[in-house]
């Protein structure tokens, strides 16, 4: 569900916090989880680390049913490329990983070729498919 993060289910967002500097970092992976809060930090319970967070703006209305806010985490695992240079993701990407330098409150943030390890595939050059630089 995190990689098809809409404009709309994160449009109360107000500022994104970071943990750590995104700037070192090819990708991030991002989630929405249900959180009890619209602001502060999250509990984290993932194998990895969180990278940042979002905060809500005060119109944001939490779920009837749960009382919880959707807010978007960013998040790297033990596995990923700042870790694991020649791991599994030397080339590619997790699908709900996104290049945090596309990230601001209420924008998804998407791929670019830095996010996914380089330079296009020969199929997606021969599609004619392209990716952001980053």
């Amino acid at each position: 569900m995190s990689a098809l993060i809409t404009a709309k289910q994160i449009a109360h967002e107000i500022d994104i916090v970071w943990l750590e500097d995104p700037s070192g970092l090819d990708y991030v992976r991002q989630v929405l989880d249900r959180l009890p809060r619209r602001t502060g930090v999250p509990a984290f319970h993932r194998d990895g680390r969180m990278v940042g967070y979002a905060l809500l703006g005060p119109g944001a209305r939490s779920s009837p049913a749960s009382g919880t806010y959707r807010r978007r985490v960013f998040w790297l695992a033990p596995h990923d490329r700042d870790r694991v240079p020649d791991g599994a993701y030397v080339s590619g990407a997790p699908s709900e990983a996104v290049d945090p330098r596309t990230l601001e409150p209420r924008v998804p943030g998407y791929k670019t070729e830095r996010s996914e390890g380089g330079p296009p595939s020969e199929a997606m050059r021969e599609l004619g498919i392209t990716l952001p630089k980053g």
